[in-house]
C-alpha cells in the first residue's frame, strides 16, 4: 500500500495521504480534509476500501476503457468536493480479477458505493458530474436513513 501527495485545496501544501488508515486525512499545515483518493488490487483492497472509516466510492474499470478514462476526472472531483466525507478507491479490473469476481463486474466502468463492505449503490457506465453526484448523495443518504432506523 502506497500513498499519494495531494495539495491541500485551501492552503497550498502537498501532503501525503496513505492509501488505508483510521479517520480521515487532514492538511498537516492547515487542518482542512483533504480528498481521500486511493488504488487497490486484490491484496489489499479489503484493508483500503472494506475497513475505511467513511463510505467508499469505489472505481472498476479498465485502462483499456475510454468511458473509464472519461469518468476518472469526475469521481476524482467529487472526491475533492466531499473531502473527509467519501473515499475514492480505484481499482483496475484487469490487475484485480477476483475483486472484480467478488463483485460480478459485468461492464466497466462499475461504480459502487461502500460502507464496511456493504454495497450501498451499484451503477455501470460513465455518467457526468451532475448525474453522478445525485447518485452519490441518494446512496449517502440511504446510509443515514439505516443508521437512524438502528
Amino acid at each position: 500500500m502506497g500513498s499519494e501527495t495531494v495539495k491541500c485545496s485551501n492552503c497550498g501544501k502537498r501532503n501525503k495521504v496513505p492509501a488505508a488508515g483510521a479517520g480521515t486525512p487532514r492538511c498537516g499545515n492547515c487542518h482542512e480534509p483533504l480528498p481521500w483518493i486511493a488504488s487497490a488490487a486484490d491484496g489489499d483492497f479489503a484493508e483500503i476500501a472494506e475497513k475505511s472509516s467513511v463510505p467508499v466510492l469505489v472505481d472498476l474499470w479498465a485502462t483499456w476503457c475510454g468511458p473509464c478514462r472519461m469518468v476518472s476526472p469526475a469521481l476524482e472531483q467529487l472526491a475533492r468536493e466531499r473531502a473527509g466525507q467519501i473515499k475514492l478507491v480505484k481499482t483496475d479490473v484487469d490487475a484485480a480479477p477476483a475483486t472484480a469476481e467478488r463483485f460480478t463486474v459485468r461492464a466497466v466502468p462499475t461504480l459502487l458505493v461502500l460502507d464496511r463492505g456493504e454495497v450501498l449503490a451499484r451503477q455501470a457506465g460513465a455518467a457526468p458530474v451532475p448525474q453522478l453526484r445525485a447518485w452519490l448523495d441518494q446512496a449517502l443518504s440511504a446510509k443515514v436513513g439505516k443508521e437512524t432506523k438502528s
